[in-house]
């Protein structure tokens, strides 16, 4: 995706945390032969973690790291034989020179600076999906991996699927004409999660399994309580990003993919009540990205819990809990799956007699994968971090006019709200000191 934004100098060295851990510079990933098995760290090992690891135990594990060992046990079952680590520092420091590459699998609060640790070691990187929590963080991400020249993949997994790939190729082919407004939508949170919440007044014991400091790592000190972990943790501002940061990555992925939406010059919300520490129950935002070239401006919409958009743009289709349509000036196309593919032609009797396009983007056997292969060939996958940067930090706008409950007006290349000076605290806030 390209990008007319400036982008903004990685921190300084100590910001990240890793100077010290490699003295005279950073350790570069070699390209390996398509037959050697690559070296992977990963930090993270349960939850999504879990996932990941299954996803990549055909490549060679050479370290765990998690901070909830319980969590962690399945996996550590799995593989009994691996080192383990409870510090990604300690991780970093000790093993640095026997892996090529690192898995990202932690609460949003903590995917940037394990990752611009990551990279600043000259490792290739996998980064959990949204890349990061905050704008600042996705643009001192993608800066940071552009210099390391190494391969990077955020995990929305579903972007390495064919009807992904399919439903860009039907919008790019201009079948149902210029796009003009987009709808995404999601069930989350609710059954899975809760929004909407004060903070907990009870202290209970930390389980002797968790490390709850670092699990806190750059957040503020909190006492410890069960309203946060294991997966609740993404309603909360200081360690997620609600519904965008679970699911918009995906949900919305083939809209900034197809579309080339770059970032919005507006964005406006409507919510549930507002809480001081969480995102409400829940909202609708509205995102306006400018023309550019041909392509005329974009409105894209967005709806989540129990909310969708109006029935009468489905033409009578059942509406599924995630998805996304585009209406177009000849038609609407409509994706009823959370990764945009499944695309169906609407209205269904004026497109018939309907030929996909020529393909025009390359198939892979899946998203892992994709990345294993960009390693050892020196080559890019899909959402490298350039694109998934871009895209995060889009999507991470529409949080901030959730949060102050104004219409904002961005300034990409300033990296700023210019109509709502409140606003612009969100957009880099400061870690715990010591991170």
């Amino acid at each position: 995706m390209s990008r007319s934004i400036t982008r903004r100098r990685l921190l300084e060295t100590s910001a990240t945390g890793v100077g010290y851990w490699v003295a005279g510079g950073a350790i570069q990933a070699a390209t390996r032969s398509p037959n050697e098995r690559l070296n992977i760290a990963f930090v993270g090992a349960g939850g999504r973690g879990a996932g990941n690891v299954r996803g990549l135990d055909h490549e060679n594990i050479v370290a765990f790291c998690d901070v909830d060992q319980q969590r962690a046990g399945e996996t550590y079952e799995a593989h009994p034989n691996v080192e383990r680590f409870t510090d990604y520092r300690r991780l970093f420091d000790k093993r640095a020179n026997d892996f090529d590459a690192v898995v990202v699998s932690t609460p949003d609060h903590m995917h940037a600076i394990i990752t611009l640790a990551a990279l600043d070691l000259g490792k290739h990187v996998y980064c959990e999906k949204p890349l990061t929590r905050t704008i600042a963080e996705a643009r001192r991400v993608a800066d940071a991996a552009k210099r390391a020249k190494v391969a990077t993949q955020m995990g929305n997994g579903g972007m390495a699927t064919d009807g992904a790939r399919r439903t860009v190729e039907i919008i790019r082919s201009g079948a149902i004409g210029a796009v003009h407004e987009v709808h995404a939508w999601t069930d989350r949170p609710g059954d899975y999660w809760r929004q909407g919440l004060d903070r907990p007044t009870e202290a209970p014991a930390t389980p002797s399994t968790l490390d709850w400091d670092l699990w806190l790592g750059v957040a503020a000190k909190r006492p410890y309580h069960s309203a946060y972990v294991p997966s609740s943790w993404r309603g909360w501002f200081d360690y997620g990003t609600g519904a965008l940061g679970d699911m918009a990555c995906h949900v919305c992925n083939v809209a900034f993919w197809a579309l080339d939406l770059g970032a919005p010059s507006a964005v406006e919300a409507e919510t549930s009540p507002r809480f001081a520490e969480t995102f409400p129950a829940k909202c609708r935002i509205r995102w306006t990205f400018p023309a550019t070239g041909d392509r005329p401006a974009v409105a894209l919409n967005w709806y989540e819990a129990d909310q969708k958009p109006p029935a009468d743009l489905f033409g009578g289709e059942d509406v599924v809990d995630n998805g996304i349509l585009f209406v177009g000036e000849q038609g609407r196309l409509y994706c009823p799956s959370p990764n945009g593919s499944h695309g169906m032609l609407l209205p269904r009797e004026k497109f018939a007699d309907f030929v996909d396009p020529a393909p025009t983007l390359p198939r892979v056997r899946n998203h892992h994968q994709e990345w294993v292969d960009a390693c050892k060939a020196g080559k890019t996958g899909m959402s490298h971090f350039e694109y998934a940067g871009a895209m995060t930090e889009a999507l991470l706008v529409g949080n901030l006019a959730v949060r102050v409950g104004d219409r904002i007006e961005w300034d990409a290349g300033a990296m700023k709200v210019t109509n709502v000076p409140a606003a612009n605290a969100f957009v880099d806030p400061s870690y715990r000191t010591g991170w």
